[in-house]
């Protein structure tokens, strides 16, 4: 991997990654409040089954509608001020499920989710790259699995907080409000934080234009740059991967277990456990023991094994495993990104709102999930084998993800921060 020649050191860079580190905080905790309240909005709205898929179309259709917006808008104000608009943004939509929860009205939910989406799609767009360009490039993955790890360490204090104000175990729709009401002043008050917060203007070298020996030099168009089309391939694989494990174990667990299993939802944590040992290990390891391109490539494989232990293992010792897929795609998205957005030059913004982009896989992998399990079941009910039939689809995902990290990446250069304060 090239070196990077800096204008900076650590000593300035613990103040914007301080600043960061609340604002995965903070986000995660309102993430937390939300993804426990939204299926109660989702069972009180009495949804059908086609009317439930429009949930997560909703939310996902905002990253590729705004993808391409969102680079328009990070080009025009800059990273900081993307990521204040971000936060607005999300508190308008939170503030929606407000009406959407007293007059039991659908199109003022999926409106809501589509808003936050729009909000969460410019802040992937800003704040990934952000972390990704703020320091050396060969320890991006590291920053990147620090700011994971205050995001999951926040996502599980929301529904604690949530017990001072409701009996969680029997959540009333009346109760709704005044919780959704506290995250829209927790993400707007983030946002004034955040415009007033101390964080440096950055960018890449060519970011502007006006350099000469950059490999965007002569490009007109970001399809010239194969490592980045990659990347978002790449992007898409991994989100797929991280997602699926955490919306099926559970269900998984019935088909292992029997329906009348104590406590189902308590196999929801297997996953993000495993996810936060691995922020651990790459914040310990990368880039002083393991670059974090090694590290891809060594987490792909783990995945993989992984992957394979979970089909073909008996479903009492296979369900387990999926805290070792949790533990591989630890590291994935913060080591992806610095090699899918390497020496864009001036499309590195629009780079990283295209990469934004691949996060619909995290819709599409438990809908193929899905499908694979209706097509192999032979009963009613899907059976712990054709769960196992379903998780198939890690397979190729984790082959490609190891094919970017030792092959797809390559088309690169050095790339120089360049940091405006």
């Amino acid at each position: 991997m090239s070196k990077i020649r800096f204008h900076t050191n650590r000593n300035t860079l613990f103040i914007p990654l301080l600043i960061l580190g609340i604002l995965f905080f903070v986000i995660g905790f309102g993430v937390g409040i939300s993804g426990f309240l939204t299926p109660f909005l989702k069972d009180a709205l009495h949804l059908t089954v086609t009317q439930s898929y429009m949930v997560p179309v909703a939310i996902f259709s905002a990253f590729v509608v705004f993808g391409i917006p969102a680079g328009w808008v990070v080009r025009k104000v800059g990273y900081k001020m993307s990521m204040v608009f971000s936060l607005i943004v999300m508190g308008l939509g939170m503030l929606l499920f407000v009406p959407s929860s007293k007059t039991i009205s659908l199109s003022t939910f999926l409106l809501a989710l589509f808003i936050i989406g729009i909000g969460k799609t410019l802040l992937q767009a800003s704040v990934n790259p952000y972390v990704t360009i703020i320091g050396p490039i060969e320890s991006a993955a590291r920053r990147m699995c620090l700011m994971g790890m205050m995001n999951k360490l926040a996502w599980w204090m929301g529904p604690v907080f949530l017990g001072f104000f409701m009996n969680l175990n029997d959540v009333k729709l009346s109760q709704v409000a005044l919780p959704f009401y506290i995250v829209t002043a927790i993400l707007v008050t983030l946002g004034v934080f955040m415009y007033f917060a101390p964080l440096p203007e950055i960018n890449v070298r060519g970011e502007n234009g006006n350099d000469t020996s950059s490999y965007s030099v002569g490009k007109s168009s970001i399809l010239q740059m194969p490592h980045l089309l990659l990347g978002v391939l790449a992007i898409f694989f991994y989100v797929g991967v991280e997602v699926l494990p955490m919306v099926s174990i559970i269900g998984f667990a019935k088909t292992i277990f029997g329906e009348g299993v104590a406590n189902p939802e308590g196999y929801a944590k297997y996953v993000p456990i495993g996810m936060f040992v691995g922020y651990i290990i790459g914040v310990l390891m990368i880039p002083k023991i393991i670059s974090q391109t090694n590290a891809l490539k060594l987490f792909a494989l783990i995945g993989i094994i992984a992957a394979i232990c979970v089909i073909f293992l008996p479903g009492r010792i296979g369900i387990y495993f999926l805290v070792a897929v949790g533990f591989a795609n630890s590291i994935m998205w913060g080591a992806i990104w610095p090699l899918a957005i390497a020496d864009l030059g001036k499309f590195t913004k629009t780079g990283a709102s295209v990469m934004v982009m691949g996060l619909v896989g995290a819709a599409v992998f438990p809908w193929i999930f899905g499908f694979v399990i209706d097509t192999f079941k032979k009963t009613e009910i899907a059976s712990i084998n054709d769960y196992q039939h379903g998780y198939w689809i890690l397979i190729p995902a984790y082959l490609f993800i190891f094919y970017f990290g030792k092959y797809g990446y390559k088309i690169r250069k050095e790339t120089v921060l360049v940091i405006n304060e």
